[in-house]
């Protein structure tokens, strides 16, 4: 029975290892998830225009990476004008972004609609980003704001 155990928890950590490392550098014409093109894309800054409370944006934004998840990718947050970045999750998390990602500038096509995140959802995007306890402890309200649900990721510059 330990044998199994220790088979299984190897094959875990050698699963999780490889399947981190397989994720492309991000260099300029590379593609996560869906295939994609800069081809009509809205600048970040436009985008807020293009919402309302109750709309959704469906197309593709160009942005610049601030900030990616550090446990394995599986989040991204553009950069804004008025210094809040505009989170961006992956379609049933069918992809990960390298943490090499942070500084580029990328067209992330998909879906952006404002939406509230609850104070536990926050907290758990906080500490995947690898903020302190006190960083995390210090969210205490609901954060209604832009977010984005991308199918393909291009990596632009």
């Amino acid at each position: 029975m330990k044998a199994i155990l220790t088979l299984f928890l190897g094959m875990c950590v050698t699963t999780a290892t490889y399947a981190q490392q397989n994720i492309p550098s991000a260099k300029a014409g590379v593609t996560y998830g869906k295939k994609t093109t800069a081809k009509k894309a809205v600048k970040m800054t436009d985008l807020p225009g293009k919402l309302t409370s109750d709309s959704v944006f469906v197309g593709k934004v160009e942005g610049t990476v601030v900030e990616v998840c550090k446990k394995k990718g599986c989040f991204m947050k553009l950069a804004r004008a008025n210094g809040e970045p505009v989170m961006v999750k992956f379609t049933d998390y069918a992809f990960f972004m390298p943490q090499d990602i942070v500084g580029k500038t990328v067209v992330v096509e998909g879906t952006a609609k404002v939406k509230e995140t609850s104070v536990e959802r926050l907290q758990h995007f906080a500490q995947d980003a690898g903020k302190s306890k006190e960083e995390i402890a210090a969210i205490t309200k609901p954060k209604t704001d832009i977010e984005i649900v991308a199918d393909g990721v291009l990596v632009v510059k």
